[in-house]
């Protein structure tokens, strides 16, 4: 059995969990993009996502921290299909449903939702996400992150945490509470700051939240491909490793990272490799 995650670009990731398929917060506009950010603020992409490294792959759902547009933009929204499964938010489910699709489900903090195929059993947990600072969160969208969880024969295979657009609060203590050891961390930093505020992790908040969780792996993403990010990936980096946290792996963009299956399942020694490039990917084109 494997396990991996393949970096697009952004918080846009494949997730491949044994015999399921997972893509999170699909953005696919180029670099020179616009996407809006809400309150007539826009941002510009400065990054090309890695779109061949979704060629010829079918996924059995989305996972949608929360609905701005650099986790679901223009481009996106004409790739995924109506039917296609979205796991988001309850107010961003609503939203979704209107624009037609029609397998979206939103999931409240600690809901849950499962795939079932053969012997294995995929389940995704709604866990808490505070997009701002204050009374300043209530008027931006409401965020999840996503507690992922294989299993096989009814053995836990592997658990990965993906933090969604958050800023550390209180209730993040809850994910170690509830859940314990977690394999695997998709970390979303960058330091995303909006008329001042900081929106999303930077290096502190990220290295906080690494202590918290102490995940057996770290992979940090969301931290460049757009004007508004100002904490830079070198910087988490050096504060983790002065902390003496461990198990921080960048991945590259269009890279594939193994993930740790847990004992009798495969092997815990991760090593990057890159992603074949295949030239089948439909042309995208940019936001206008």
């Amino acid at each position: 059995m494997h396990a991996s995650v393949t970096f697009i670009g952004n918080a846009t990731t494949l997730l491949r969990l044994g015999n399921f398929t997972l893509l999170t917060d699909p953005a696919f506009g180029p670099a020179g993009s616009r996407v809006h950010l809400g309150y007539g603020a826009w941002t510009k992409r400065v990054r090309d996502p890695i779109l061949d490294a979704l060629a010829g792959t079918a996924v059995d759902g989305i996972l949608l921290s929360h609905l701005h547009g650099d986790h679901f933009d223009a481009a996106a929204r004409r790739w995924v299909e109506p039917t296609l499964p979205i796991l988001t938010t309850p107010s961003a489910c609503r939203r979704l449903r209107r624009r037609r699709h029609l397998a979206v489900r939103g999931l409240p903090a600690w809901e849950c939702f499962e795939w079932t195929r053969d012997r294995q059993r995929l389940r995704v947990t709604a866990a808490p996400g505070r997009h701002g600072p204050g009374l300043a969160d209530r008027l931006l969208p409401e965020v999840m992150g996503s507690v992922v969880e294989l299993e096989v024969d009814g053995r836990l295979a592997l658990r990965v945490y993906i933090t969604g657009d958050t800023l550390m609060h209180d209730a993040l203590e809850q994910v170690p509470r509830r859940f314990g050891e977690v394999d695997a961390m998709l970390i979303h930093l960058g330091g995303t700051r909006l008329l001042g505020m900081l929106l999303t992790m930077d290096d502190r908040q990220g290295a906080d939240l690494t202590s918290l969780i102490r995940p057996g792996l770290t992979v940090p993403i969301h931290y460049d491909d757009y004007q508004v990010m100002k904490s830079p990936l070198s910087d988490f980096v050096t504060r983790a490793e002065q902390q003496g946290l461990t198990g921080i792996t960048p991945i590259v963009r269009g890279g594939t990272l193994p993930l740790p299956l847990r004992d009798g399942f495969g092997s815990r020694h991760a090593e990057q490799r890159a992603m074949p490039q295949v030239n089948s990917m439909p042309r995208v084109e940019p936001d206008r």
